[in-house]
């Protein structure tokens, strides 16, 4: 066995990763053109968001139907959440006002729905309708902070495709009984109140309950709303729908009358981009309620709005390309230069050589690419805003991911550009292998994102889905929920994979270059 190999191997042994990182820092850092490189990675994607949001105009913001603020080509706010997410908050609700505890129990005997049947191109009417359910059509009990559209609030609820369900604040769910609601198949429903939580029970026949869950509303004030709701969504195919319940034997633990209660459409003058086929209605028959509602009550996954994607993949191209560059040049100029013998003499171990430039450069590109998101996320939103273009409200998690994500991307690119480099060794190949593997495929599918055709070819969705290009998808705002029926392709807004899903497969590409370099850096004379 050679003195080298003998030295590496101590050396790998001994943990000389620290030396060899500060050794390569130290390079890094005074390389003049690299520092200015990354410098200008930071640089160009802030301008290039800048540039694109001040190019994007839709007209200014009004003020519309009942006082509700329209922006651009007329879409309406969507209600934010209780966390800062949009939601769809549209249902017809027949209640009034709990003060402190109380328990509302009903049984739901029947539960019907029509779809809109007119020309796809017309706004839905109830004169031309069909017989027909969405699956996620609800009815059923609830209790919420207010009539605002986006309050918090718990439901038990009746489904024709899922059962009975306990869902609150927009984005949680859990089963209760299996099977649809009918005359011959009534559903009981029981929501108690105790402080700031609320408990769901369902039943088969009033008498043996099962308590599906509860949760603690913390901005449930003291006298809260109370009583029953509908609500319908679209059908897949973006058609409107209407359900109507039926309910009797609809009692308040306290006694108090519910025939006081009055009707009303929630969230009727600040709908979402969900069509509906009107606002709804309620009447009483034999004592119990008959009550027709259309909307949805779920997380709000349309893309009838702009979000940071609109204005940061364009300059994610310009970032991309700088920032693979400068990390192939990382590598490469070492080999021109002959100074990668001086780093293998001061750092035996090539493995653990090359892993240290991996984590200088690709930290470096974290770095510069979160900060320049940081700055680039709130700039972009509010010229976009001021350019009458319509923003979906996010909540702070989701933006601290795109961000983040922003360095991730930057960063995994770097180090599979540094491995590239590490592989060819020539300037000229591996920026040239670099842009085609790393910066074209993003470049081809920055203008079918942005113009969001639904006719997207399949090479194109491989690309983003098996391709380094996997990683825009962590620029992926709009939430996929599993209580909303929607198609969730990339003509409507959505990346083929989940946004950590296409992190992965980027990762996956820098972690095969870099072992491929690795096991060439051990077997090749520097």
């Amino acid at each position: 066995m050679s003195a080298a190999t003998t030295h590496a191997r101590a050396g790998l042994r001994s943990g000389d990763f620290v030396a060899a990182l500060r050794a390569e820092w130290t390079k890094f850092r005074t390389v003049r053109g690299w520092v200015i490189g990354i410098a200008l990675t930071a640089a160009l994607l802030v301008l290039f968001a800048y540039l694109t949001a001040n190019g994007m105009h839709s007209g200014t913001c009004t003020s519309g139907p009942g006082g509700s603020p329209v922006c651009g080509s007329g879409h309406p706010f969507v209600p934010t959440g209780p966390g800062g997410e949009a939601v769809a908050d549209s249902y017809y609700l027949v209640g009034g006002t709990l003060s402190g505890d109380g328990t509302l129990t009903a049984r739901l005997t029947g539960l019907s729905g029509v779809t809109a049947s007119g020309p796809a191109n017309a706004a839905p009417s109830m004169q031309q309708t069909q017989p027909g359910l969405a699956g996620w059509s609800k009815a059923g009990i609830i209790v919420t902070a207010g009539t605002r559209p986006g309050a918090e609030y718990a439901a038990v609820l009746a489904t024709p495709g899922h059962g009975i369900r306990f869902q609150y604040d927009y984005s949680y769910d859990t089963a209760g009984l299996a099977g649809a609601t009918s005359a011959r198949t009534p559903r009981w429903l029981r929501l108690t109140r105790s402080g700031n939580t609320l408990s769901a029970y369902d039943s088969r026949d009033g008498r043996r309950w099962l308590r599906i869950g509860a949760v603690r509303l913390r901005r449930l004030p003291g006298s809260a709303r109370i009583g029953l709701f509908v609500t319908s969504p679209e059908t897949l195919a973006g058609r409107a729908t209407m359900a109507t319940g039926v309910f009797d034997h609809v009692t308040l633990s306290d006694g108090r009358q519910t025939r006081a209660w009055h009707g009303q459409a929630v969230g009727e003058r600040q709908t979402s981009f969900y069509s509906t086929l009107g606002s709804g209605s309620f009447r009483r028959a034999g004592g119990g309620l008959v009550i027709s509602g259309s909307g949805d009550i779920a997380p709000a996954v349309t893309a009838d709005g702009d979000t940071p994607a609109s204005f940061l993949l364009q300059p994610l191209v310009v970032a991309l390309l700088v920032i693979v560059v400068l990390a192939a040049l990382c590598a490469t100029t070492e080999y021109r230069r002959g100074l990668i013998r001086t780093t293998f003499a001061a750092i035996p171990n090539r493995t653990t050589a090359l892993l240290a430039k991996a984590v200088v450069i690709g930290g470096a590109a974290f770095v510069a690419g979160a900060a320049a998101a940081a700055i680039a996320i709130p700039l972009g939103d509010h010229l976009m805003t001021a350019n009458g273009n319509y923003m979906l409200p996010s909540d702070a998690a989701t933006d601290a991911r795109v961000i983040l994500g922003v360095g991730v991307l930057l960063a995994l690119s770097a180090v599979a550009a540094l491995a590239l480099g590490t592989i060819i060794r020539t300037t000229a190949g591996t920026v040239t292998t670099a842009i085609i593997v790393f910066v074209l495929p993003v470049v081809l599918a920055v203008p079918n994102v942005q113009a969001g055709s639904s006719s997207t070819a399949s090479w194109l969705e491989s690309l983003l889905r098996i391709g380094p290009a996997a990683g825009l998808a962590m620029l992926g705002a709009l939430p996929r929920s599993a209580v909303v029926s929607y198609r969730y392709t990339l003509g409507n807004g959505y990346f083929p994979l989940a946004p950590g899903l296409g992190l992965t497969v980027l990762a996956a590409w820098a972690l095969v270059l870099t072992l491929v370099a690795a096991a060439l850096l051990r077997r090749r004379d520097a």
